[in-house]
């Protein structure tokens, strides 16, 4: 079941309005892709946290817009890059702007995005707003980075598996929260109060994205996308942990030289399965959900708190 997100449906409308503005260029082919991007937006997740927060915590104002428009622009620099740096050349349904445009344009077109978020926080002096999301930005990186080394050689623990989604996936849902929070309180503490909220959430969101590569209800037959990537998944990482050292050899290899082929891949579905690796990764995720509903009690109950835990529970109970 879709949350229900009326109580800031009248603040994403006028959102939206202000972030087609602030991404605007003289340049005609610029222009172009922006027109492009903004075409294919997705569901806007971060925006709403944004706005969601912000409320639970006081009053929306143009300061909040502004907080929302920087997360969508770091947020969509970052996906851009990522197709480049992934040679993707689809997402959403739609061709990646590397696709269309060639990797050179796309790489401008993502600084531009980061740039143009720059330019908004420096204007209206939101450098607190700055400050949070230059941290999960360069967190984003690091997590990148860090997962690129480990997945190399896949040498990876459930240790440094729960860094590398802590920065590469949730550091920007928990600056969204924080950032949302900071724009109608100015008061740090609520604005790090929300931050492991997000945080929270962000980590249940990436194991949830683990599990739906083993299948669901709505998908089916599990996809093995992660496998085929040489992915470490939460599933993954716990089976080949718990497998006695003659099958742990074999999904290492498998992994590394026969992960496009549809058999190995079944066997490893398989293995992971017969483990438990997916009630072992579906109690993690929940473990995380529910402490962020937990951060969430601290509030009085309010249409706002209720959205949130719809939103929180959609992210778990998702089929896609």
């Amino acid at each position: 079941m879709k949350p229900n997100i009326t109580c800031i449906q009248e603040e994403l409308s006028i959102f939206e309005k202000k972030f087609a503005l602030s991404m605007k260029s003289n340049t005609p082919l610029l222009d172009r892709v922006m027109k492009y991007i903004i075409k294919r937006k997705g569901k806007q997740i971060r925006p709403m946290f944004v706005f969601l927060c912000a409320k639970l915590n006081g009053e929306v104002n143009e300061g909040t817009y502004r907080a929302a428009t920087l997360v969508e622009l770091l947020h969509t620099a970052t996906l851009v890059h990522d197709d480049v740096v992934d040679e993707s050349f689809e997402r959403r349904g739609y061709f990646s702007i590397n696709a269309i445009w060639k990797n050179k344009i796309a790489v401008l077109v993502g600084d531009y995005l980061l740039s143009r978020g720059l330019l908004l926080s420096t204007a209206n002096e939101d450098f607190q707003h700055l400050h949070i999301l230059s941290d999960a930005v360069k967190k984003m990186s690091e997590g990148e980075l860090l997962q690129m080394e480990k997945s190399r050689n896949l040498n990876l623990s459930e240790e440094v598996y729960f860094e590398i989604v802590k920065n590469k996936t949730a550091s920007l849902l928990a600056s969204a929260c924080a950032i949302g929070a900071y724009s109608t309180t100015n008061s740090h503490e609520k604005s790090e109060l929300m931050k492991k909220f997000g945080e929270f959430v962000g980590i249940a969101f990436q194991i949830k994205d683990d599990l739906l590569d083993y299948g669901s209800s709505q998908i089916g037959k599990p996809t093995g996308n992660d496998i085929k990537e040489k992915k470490l998944t939460l599933p993954l990482i716990y089976t080949i942990n718990k497998v006695d050292k003659t099958t742990r050899k074999e999904l290492l290899y498998i992994l590394k030289n026969k992960n496009r082929n549809n058999e190995k891949i079944k066997f490893v579905i398989d293995c992971v399965i017969k483990s438990g690796g997916i009630e072992y990764a579906t109690t993690q995720m929940n473990k995380y959900r529910d402490k962020s509903l937990e951060i969430l009690n601290h509030f009085d109950d309010s249409p706002v708190k209720k959205s949130m835990e719809e939103l929180v529970r959609f992210t778990t109970d998702r089929k896609f």
